[in-house]
């Protein structure tokens, strides 16, 4: 008997919050407490709405003497981070710093990238992260696009932003593995030591983080979010990745990226002690999961692979027994990586694909990577995820592939310099192909732009790259489309063999073609050391057509 509607509404508006309060208290986020500090926390969350400002005031609250951060420095509580942060973001309204401002932050992972955040945070500004992989061009364009009044940076990067635009403020944090070079420009700690460590008055307005995406295709774009609205999105990440309260977080992906501010943000809601490095390295990050007895640690692939592919002894060398999620993000997970991933570390890996735009769409769990390797999951409850042909008509066939397109609470607002994604029925597009199978797991065959179409047949680079990466002289490969005056396109396939093996072009087509349709064999075979990626992970396919 189906209800009426303002009955069904509101069973389903119940049925949402039983959800939410299932997933927060499984987590541990809700747990008694005394109602002194309920109150205070609820007047911290009042006052600077859910933000970065608020997850670590009301940590300073909840938990004050629990580690927030441990890095090459050592290691800070929540009441310490919050302090330092209040200290931090009145010395930089000192120096002109409002709300509204933008703050552009260029950090690598350590407190240095978690205070400048959560400093702006509690001014109010818009808080702009730059990718630390940038040339000085690149630096110039994005600061020269989005203006921001003050940038807070890694003092290594000081020749690239630090001397070329006197209008703005310049906060330099110190690397002791670096020769100085900020000369003329105050340090954080300094500001810190300096600084009154008293509450600071919350701002009107929150402020805002834009997230620059990725750049394989071109320059930067700022895509600009607002902080979620209610714990509703955690609460979606959680019913598939089962993350909990006071955990310790290997952070391994870089926080400047959607996927590794998705777990800073996720680390102060849970309540999470960071483990920070400046710098990956497969055997640094082993060291620090094994030392500190992490039970999550967020990569992207091609950082799942280094580790994998460290020698046996080597890897026998870290007990790596305290994990319980390893969570992989920013790239495309191949199938034959997801299981050897599993068969080394366990069944621990989850797999979440989304975008800077969408926010996420679908997180596939170890039993999902077992039963169909290569799968990017389900959609979690709250999240849709739709596949559309090319006259914008739902795809309904397992199997048939079209353009993905995604709603959730998460999506971005737009981009900076104006524009946005396609949108159909209020849904947004990832900027991807794919298709479903009969279990309703999505499959991400390729981005809908890197379609190649060859002798009028579409090709999807992507399943010609998963073929050739289960070769088990590959290490890891790129197809691309380039022109051919009688196809109009053929693909182009870039190998690195793996350390020791040999491969001929001859045997490389073969193996595509006794596997796949003709017209998907590349007509192009070139060997590299490796392949340019860029900070997450992701292929610069750009650099390889020529």
């Amino acid at each position: 008997m189906e209800l009426p509607a303002p009955l069904a509404r509101t069973t389903d508006v119940v049925g949402d919050k039983l959800f939410l309060l299932r997933q927060l208290t499984a987590a541990g986020i809700v747990r008694p407490l005394p109602p002194l500090v309920v109150a205070r926390m609820l007047g911290a969350l009042r006052a600077f709405g859910p933000t970065p400002a608020a997850g670590y005031t009301a940590g300073a609250i909840r938990r004050p003497d629990h580690l927030a951060i441990i890095d090459d420095a050592g290691s800070l509580t929540y009441r310490e981070v919050h302090e330092r942060t209040n200290a931090l973001a009145r010395q930089l309204q000192a120096l002109g710093v409002r709300a509204g401002d933008g703050v552009a932050i260029m950090c690598r992972n350590h407190r240095g990238f978690v205070e400048s955040l959560v400093a702006a945070s509690k001014l109010g500004a818009h808080q702009l992260l730059l990718n630390t992989m940038f040339s000085g061009p690149q630096i110039r364009d994005v600061l020269d696009r989005e203006r921001p009044v003050a940038v807070l940076y890694d003092e290594e990067f000081h020749g690239l932003l630090g001397e070329h635009d006197a209008r703005r403020q310049r906060v330099a944090w110190a690397d002791p593995s670096v020769e100085p070079r900020a000369t003329d420009v105050p340090f954080a700690e300094d500001l810190i030591a300096q600084g009154v460590t008293a509450d600071v008055m919350p701002p009107r307005e929150v402020g805002r983080m834009v997230i620059l995406t990725s750049g394989t295709t071109g320059t930067p774009k700022g895509a600009a979010r607002q902080q979620p609205r209610s714990l509703d999105p955690m609460a979606q990440i959680l019913s598939r990745m089962p993350l909990r309260a006071e955990q310790r977080t290997m952070l391994a992906a870089p926080m400047f990226h959607s996927w590794g501010y998705l777990h800073f943000t996720m680390g102060f809601a849970l309540g999470s002690t960071l483990v920070l490095q400046r710098r990956f390295t497969p055997e640094g990050t082993l060291a620090a999961v094994a030392e500190h007895r992490c039970q999550v640690l967020p990569v992207v692939p091609v950082m799942l692979q280094r580790i994998l592919d460290l020698p046996d002894e080597r890897l026998a060398a870290y007990d790596m027994s305290s994990l319980e999620v390893v969570a992989l993000s920013g790239s495309a997970l191949p199938g034959a990586l997801a299981l050897r991933g599993m068969d080394r570390l366990g069944d621990v890996l989850y797999n979440l694909y989304g975008s800077t735009e969408v926010g996420w769409a679908t997180i596939a769990t170890p039993e999902d990577l077992r039963a169909a390797p290569g799968t990017a999951g389900k959609a979690p409850r709250g999240t849709t995820v739709r596949i559309y042909d090319e006259q914008d008509r739902p795809v309904t066939t397992p199997g048939v592939a079209g353009r993905i397109f995604v709603g959730n609470d998460m999506r971005f607002d737009g981009y900076t310099g104006g524009g946005g994604k396609d949108a159909i029925d209020g849904l947004l597009s990832s900027g991807d192909v794919g298709h479903f199978d009969a279990e309703q797991r999505l499959f991400v065959d390729g981005r809908d732009d890197d379609m190649i179409v060859s002798g009028g047949e579409n090709v999807f680079p992507r399943e010609v790259e998963d073929l050739l990466a289960d070769h088990p002289a590959v290490q890891e490969v790129a197809v691309l489309g380039i022109p051919d005056p009688q196809w109009g396109e053929a693909l182009k396939a870039v190998v690195v063999l793996r350390e020791g093996q040999a491969l001929t072009p001859d045997e490389i087509a073969a193996h595509v073609k006794a596997n796949l349709a003709a017209y998907k064999v590349p007509r192009e075979i070139v060997f590299l050391d490796q392949l340019p990626r860029n900070a997450t992970g992701k292929v610069l396919k750009r650099e390889l057509r020529g």
